[in-house]
């Protein structure tokens, strides 16, 4: 009886590489060996990078809510220390909002958070 090898499993597999492979440069999209490299590599960095994207998105915020905060006689530090004692359960992402587009808001913040 001869050997099976499953063609049909194995073209789906290698389609599924070149499809992801679509829209890099030279053989990298349409040479499996090559594609096949690339594309690990590149779900490689997508996973890595998810994760970075929110220590990225941390610094932002963190920057953001520092000028503000120094822009009203404070420094982030201290802000953040007296949200927490004053139980003032806004996040940074929420807080770098208010000082980017609501900077009044953001002043009563502080100043409530100063008593």
């Amino acid at each position: 009886m001869p050997r099976s090898v499953n063609s049909v499993a194995s073209r789906a597999r290698r389609k599924k590489i070149i499809k992801a492979a679509k829209g890099y440069f030279g053989a990298r999209s349409n040479v499996y060996t090559v594609a096949k490299n690339a594309v690990e590599k590149g779900w490689t960095y997508a996973y890595r990078d998810r994760r970075n994207k929110k220590r990225a998105f941390r610094r932002l915020w963190i920057a953001r809510i520092n000028a503000a905060a120094r822009l009203n006689g404070t420094t982030y530090s201290k802000l953040m220390h007296n949200l927490a004692k004053n139980e003032i359960g806004l996040n940074r992402k929420v807080l770098a909002d208010l000082a980017m587009n609501h900077p009044d808001a953001f002043k009563n913040i502080v100043a409530e958070a100063g008593k």
